[in-house]
């Protein structure tokens, strides 16, 4: 779901077009709309007349009331569409201050082509972000590079790009005499705390695969969740194609894999081939720009969230050693308190975060992996707002003139009580309009893509070649399988099962994609990375086997990320 701009793949946090948003501060918001409002007063306008878009809702929820079928929505600007990846409500031109002449129009409800433009950035572009617009001059350096920061943050490439540095990173380290101890590190070095006779411990290796990837499946849920509740997985038949596309691509990576190592004795690294990398191949995608179709990218999307689910029920189903039902029955009983908040309308992630660590507890307890805790808490989270949305114009538009009635340009700011007041209750209004799995997802974002992903990457990527037989290597059927699984099966699984899905006539090819794009994404699947990886440390416990695995799905995901992006960048051109 990313976008021109080469954004992160979005999750509930974006619409269903998959453009960025965020929660704009309080102080931002009712700035503007006092600013409006003002406007708006001096004009004597209607307050119906200039409703406020709240661009974090939802399309349809964030249109104009039927009432008054005249109002139109405030379009973004240009520059808050591609300067600023976190987006206030857009404001073409703010109003000049009390004492300067009242405007010909409102510019939120009918922008006026003769207003003046407006006011630069201390960056020199002209066209900054509306937030900007309104700050005091001393204060605008600080929330530009701010705003630097968030668009650095906001990049798929980058992150892509962060995580394959840090797989380069260890597997340079662990092939050369720098440092000795690099894998034993991992493995070694344990991070807990003690109270009285409770001692729990874990190595930094266990820390990072249980816990802090439990962190990154709560984002694939958050994914999962929003393509169930506004993506494509809401309409059966567009959502036909892309799952079974997956399904086809999880299949016969395992069947190309049990061949090669049928009676073998690896035969339980069928799994390890089955599952793609989201986040390379929608990084991978978004180096081509605006040229992609937007059909082709949701395609994508939508199919590395199936094949996501597909892995996350191998892993639970498959790879569960050892169960204990009774912590396995906590951890349930947990998830169905969960489920029971979103029933009981509570908004607030704090109780839902509190239950999400017990169930992570009693799921590495009971022997199902712990990362299956963060998947389930995020279908428990709310992904409704609190706020009437279509109400929420008016009643904004309402509150900013009362707020703006009851400033004082005379009086300090901090003595403007009423003021701030009226300015506080729209702020807390304006963070309850937004979903908790819009806010949650938000927050996650960057720890996740630049913190957890890459430490990952240069924690499990390690290979160690020194001392071992490079034709052992190369010939040994765990390394087959795994390479040829991905690099062939996966592909051809992809492809096999949408082209029969289309000649069937169940579904149909996304508008602007042909044969071509399909079969440049059916490549990039070969990707596996970070979840082929994860697998590879539940299926095998000799470090020899592990180590052959790892080679073979850095080398399968080097030449299928490279030729998918040949290939459509020839299509596309």
């Amino acid at each position: 779901m990313a976008d021109d701009n080469n954004n992160i793949p979005q999750s509930p946090a974006r619409s269903s077009s998959a453009s960025d948003s965020s929660t704009c501060s309080a102080s931002d918001e009712s700035a503007m709309r006092s600013a409006s409002a003002q406007a708006a007063r001096s004009n004597d306008a209607p307050a119906s007349d200039a409703p406020f878009r709240l661009t974090d809702a939802p399309a349809s929820a964030s249109a104009a009331p039927a009432s008054n079928p005249s109002v139109q929505p405030a379009e973004p600007s240009a520059s808050s569409q591609t300067a600023d990846p976190l987006p206030c409500p857009a404001s073409p031109n703010l109003p000049a201050p009390r004492s300067a002449p009242a405007q010909p129009a409102d510019p939120l409800a009918h922008p006026a082509p003769a207003d003046p433009p407006a006011p630069a950035c201390l960056s020199g572009d002209a066209s900054c972000a509306p937030a900007e617009r309104i700050l005091e001059p001393e204060v605008r350096r600080h929330h530009h590079r701010k705003r630097k920061l968030l668009e650095f943050t906001h990049s798929s490439t980058r992150a892509t790009m962060l995580m394959l540095t840090a797989a380069v990173a260890a597997f340079v380290i662990e092939n050369t005499p720098v440092l000795p101890y690099f894998a034993e590190f991992w493995h070694t070095f344990e991070v807990g705390f003690t109270i009285g006779g409770f001692s729990p411990h874990l190595s930094l290796e266990h820390l990072i695969n249980d816990f802090l990837m439990a962190i990154f499946f709560l984002m694939v849920g958050l994914e999962i969740k929003f393509e169930m509740t506004a993506g494509e997985l809401v309409n059966p038949r567009k959502a036909l194609l892309p799952i079974l596309g997956a399904a086809g691509g999880a299949v016969l990576p395992a069947l190309v894999y049990l061949a090669v190592n049928a009676g073998g004795g690896f035969e339980q690294g069928w799994g390890v081939p089955m599952a793609n990398d989201i986040a390379f191949c929608l990084g991978i995608l978004a180096l081509l720009g605006s040229r992609v179709p937007p059909g082709l990218r949701s395609f994508l999307s939508t199919l590395t969230i199936a094949d996501d689910i597909i892995a996350i029920l191998v892993i639970a189903v498959f790879y569960t050693a050892n169960l204990d039902v009774a912590w396995l029955a906590g951890g349930l009983g947990l998830f169905a308190g969960a489920l029971a908040l979103n029933r009981l309308h509570v908004h607030d992630l704090w109780p839902y975060v509190l239950v999400g660590l017990g169930m992570w507890a009693c799921f590495l307890l009971s022997g199902v992996h712990a990362t299956i805790a963060g998947v389930l808490l995020a279908l428990a989270i709310p992904a409704r707002s609190q706020v009437k949305l279509e109400r929420a114009p008016g009643w904004f538009a309402a509150r900013a003139r009362t707020a703006d009635e009851r400033y004082d340009p005379g009086e300090p700011d901090i003595v403007q009580k009423e003021y701030l007041a009226e300015i506080n209750e729209i702020g807390r209004v304006s963070r309850l309009s937004i979903p908790p799995i819009t806010r949650l997802d938000y927050r996650l974002h960057v720890p996740v893509y630049f913190f957890i992903l890459p430490l990952f990457a240069f924690s499990n990527a390690s290979v160690v070649l020194v001392g071992m037989d490079p034709l052992a290597i190369v010939t040994s059927p765990v390394t087959i399988g795994v390479f040829f699984g991905l690099l062939l099966g996966k592909p051809l699984g992809i492809f096999l099962a949408t082209w029969a899905t289309v000649k069937s006539g169940l579904s149909d090819l996304p508008d602007g994609v042909r044969w071509g794009h399909v079969a440049g994404v059916s490549v990039l699947g070969g990707v596996g990375f970070t979840m082929a990886i994860f697998v590879t440390n539940l299926a095998f416990v000799d470090p020899a086997t592990i180590a052959m695995a790892k080679a073979a799905i850095l080398a399968a995901s080097l030449v299928a990320g490279v030729a998918g992006f040949l290939v459509l960048r020839k299509v596309i051109a």
